[in-house]
């Protein structure tokens, strides 16, 4: 298996600079797991799609506002931090440019002087280990002077911070949105749950190294970065419930998705309540223990996201259906639009 049978020629004008609005009215791409047949619909066509007693498992992570902009204490020379993972009490590891600024103990301030940071650590991978201190609370002072991290291939600027967040976010933590959840709006779920469609949270905080291109050729060769997961009893009996009774389990993004399949896997297949890291990699040949449907984003060329598709809807659908979507030219990526991958509902 080649990271080059995952390629996918993509006009970058199909990448999604800004989010539609409302939310739902992104365009939605709905395939049949069997038989690969595709229809091409709206988002908010999930209510007709989606049926009573089926449960939808989304990521109630929520983004930290995680990009700094500052400078050096002594010389107001520019500095751009991205906060990775919190380490300790104001204690995070980072990525930084120009990293020749940030030697071990040099100082930087940011927002005036709302948050400094002293470098205490450079580790071998070129990220650094940074202490924080501010006045009050640590998040208080980060949504005060932090921008959204918007990935690399978005331009434009973004008007509203809240626009890079689900609706449902709670538990803050991601370096980046789980961005399959961005389409719903509070009003669509409300009429989801008036029909009797579930819902159930997890929470994995996403971390940038989800985002890492494969650079083996050998996808197999390819390491995933952990990221921390929540799986709560509750989502656990829902889940069970759902089976019992003849429901599809439908993970919302690839991340909620994930989480199930990780804990699935370190358990024999049993899904349990749990809490840990998981830095599962999931491509064509893996067996899926938990879901019945996925709601994913079109994802990037060569990309682990990509693979997990294949392993969901099969590699020659997968590929197909990328090829659908360029030609019917749908949105791509974080602020595009979405796929829906469902069996039929069994009578």
């Amino acid at each position: 298996m080649k990271k080059s049978d995952f390629y996918y020629d993509l006009p970058e004008e199909l990448i999604a600079q800004t989010p539609i609005e409302p939310r739902d009215h992104s365009r939605l791409m709905q395939i049949d797991r069997n038989s690969g047949e595709i229809q091409h619909k709206h988002f908010y066509d999930l209510l007709d799609i989606l049926q009573p007693g089926d449960l939808l498992v989304m990521n109630n992570s929520r983004v930290l506002p995680a990009r700094l902009y500052g400078e050096k204490v002594d010389n107001g020379t520019f500095i751009e931090f991205l906060l990775l993972e919190q380490k300790g009490d104001k204690l995070w590891e980072i990525i930084c440019r120009p990293g020749k600024k940030a030697k071990v103990g040099v100082k930087f301030s940011f927002g005036g002087g709302r948050l400094i940071g002293e470098v205490v650590e450079v580790k071998p991978d070129g990220n650094r280990i940074v202490q924080f201190t501010c006045e009050g609370n640590f998040y208080t002072a980060l949504e005060e002077v932090g921008q959204m991290p918007l990935p690399p291939y978005i331009h434009e600027k973004l008007k509203d911070k809240e626009r890079y967040q689900t609706v449902y976010s709670k538990e803050l933590g991601s370096a980046a949105a789980p961005t399959a959840g961005l389409h719903f709006t509070k009003e669509m779920l409300a009429k989801l749950k008036e029909k009797g469609v579930k819902e159930a949270y997890v929470t994995l905080h996403v971390g940038l190294g989800t985002f890492r291109p494969v650079k083996e050729d050998d996808v197999l060769q390819h390491q995933m970065h952990s990221e921390h997961y929540h799986l709560p009893q509750e989502t656990v009996d829902m889940i069970r419930e759902t089976k019992a009774n003849g429901g599809r389990v439908i993970a919302v993004g690839t991340t909620s998705c994930r989480t199930l399949e990780a804990v699935a896997t370190a358990h024999n297949g049993e899904l349990v309540a749990d809490d840990g890291y998981t830095d599962i990699f999931i491509y064509p040949g893996y067996s899926f223990k938990v879901l019945d449907g996925l709601i994913t984003n079109f994802h990037l060329p060569e990309s682990t996201l990509i693979m997990l598709i294949s392993a969901f809807l099969g590699y020659e659908k997968t590929m197909h259906a990328y090829e659908i979507a360029v030609k019917e030219r749908y949105r791509f990526f974080s602020f595009g639009d979405a796929m829906c991958i469902l069996p039929e509902k069994s009578e």
